[in-house]
């Protein structure tokens, strides 16, 4: 994470910052196959600090015309050495966006207003839910029809070239929460940060905290009512049947060559 952090930040400073546009083929919400996985007030509730889980893990990127951006990850973490204990983490962040003069894509996140939620059954009694922050660039992207599905399609290429699950256009123009600042901070307003209309969506994580020590302490000063959704634990079954078909499909891919007699090299 730290290598790929570094990596980002110097080709985001080292791309030209003339010619900064908003193309319009980006515009709308994108997510990958699953269409389970989405932005918007379905994926995170900022009112109640809480990130809902989809059906199904995925992706979901959404574009404005006028420079702004949302993304939702749901993913499982398969765990080889104890294939009974995978994990699953849903992330979300927003804020600004620009292509640059040679095609690439520069995200910028508002960076007190992310979110991640990680669980690991195995490991914590609750999901660990803490500050997400993670600026992005997109070495090139095309948009185009899928000529199997017949609809928008959009393949996006990590800063080293690597490809993203191809992305299929769900919402024009996109659904998204407010582009502003939903969950400003005392230093964050010092500094100009913008917040919503009558600061309505106020809601602050004063530490890096986990939120099940939170929920903790609450618990045992009397705060924390019947359902009041503050943690959300990530369906433990639901992502163990995920990293048992990630098992078995590699497993699929590996024997089945050998199994009909070609070599793998």
């Amino acid at each position: 994470m730290l290598l790929y952090t570094s990596l980002a930040t110097a080709l985001l400073l080292a791309a030209p910052a003339a010619a900064q546009t908003w193309p319009y083929d980006l515009i709308g919400t994108w997510s990958t196959k699953s269409n389970q996985t989405l932005t918007g007030p379905g994926f995170y509730d900022p009112l109640n600090e809480r990130l809902i889980e989809p059906s199904r893990t995925g992706i979901s990127y959404s574009f404005t015309g006028d420079g702004h951006y949302e993304e939702a990850y749901y993913r499982a973490i398969a765990n080889p050495q104890n294939p009974a204990c995978p994990s699953g983490i849903m992330q979300w962040q927003h804020g600004s966006w620009v292509m640059n003069a040679n095609g690439s894509l520069s995200l910028t996140p508002i960076a007190v207003d992310g979110r991640q939620l990680l669980s690991s059954p195995c490991e914590y009694n609750n999901a660990v839910y803490t500050r997400y922050n993670q600026t992005e660039l997109f070495q090139r992207y095309s948009v185009y029809t899928d000529p199997y599905h017949g609809i928008g399609r959009l393949d996006m290429f990590k800063f080293d070239g690597s490809p993203m699950n191809p992305m299929y256009l769900v919402y024009a123009p996109p659904q998204m929460l407010p582009t502003t600042t939903l969950n400003p901070t005392s230093a964050s307003s010092t500094a100009g940060a913008t917040s919503t209309s009558g600061s309505k969506l106020k809601r602050s994580l004063d530490a890096e905290v986990p939120l099940s020590w939170k929920v903790k302490m609450a618990s045992e000063n009397g705060k924390m009512g019947e359902g009041s959704g503050v943690v959300h634990m990530i369906n433990a079954d639901r992502v163990w049947w995920i990293g048992l078909g990630m098992m078995g499909f590699g497993g699929l891919l590996y024997l089945g060559p050998r199994r009909m007699g070609v070599q793998l090299s």
